[in-house]
């Protein structure tokens, strides 16, 4: 399996964790269901990682998103956001160019018409925004 792959998988984990509060965790029934290769461990960290750290992205996310409610945004197109948000914040593994991409290339398969573009200017600014803040502790 390819991260690209990888990458849908977690997605359809994401969107399925967002209607099941209580049963089979959406990404163990996805494990199960396939074999994931040498991408199990990337599908768990970016899965349970986005997860863990939801409610700080999703601040992010309204911060950068002028005039709209992360919960009033199509279940997918906010969780490619969630996704690429957590791996180009907090998994230092994948350069920050191939996120956009992969997230950009996510939206154009799964998200609205207007999620490409809008992805794109989201994490665009997050991550000019946080790659300021690194070279200012450098400083």
């Amino acid at each position: 399996m390819l991260r690209r792959e990888a990458r849908a998988k977690i997605l359809k984990a994401l969107y399925g964790s967002e209607f099941i509060e209580y049963g089979p965790d959406p990404v163990d029934n996805l494990l199960a269901d396939c074999d994931p290769g040498k991408q199990r461990e990337f599908i768990e960290d970016i899965y349970r990682g986005t997860l863990e750290k939801k409610e700080k992205i999703d601040e992010l996310i309204s911060s950068f998103a002028v005039g709209w409610k992360v919960e009033r945004l199509a279940f997918l197109d906010r969780n490619i956001l969630r996704m690429a948000i957590y791996e180009l914040l907090y998994y230092e593994d994948t350069p920050p160019e191939v996120v956009m991409n992969e997230a950009i290339e996510l939206s154009k398969e799964y998200g609205t018409d207007n999620a490409p573009k809008f992805i794109n200017g989201i994490l665009d600014r997050v991550w000019k925004e946080e790659k300021g803040k690194k070279e200012e502790l450098k400083s």
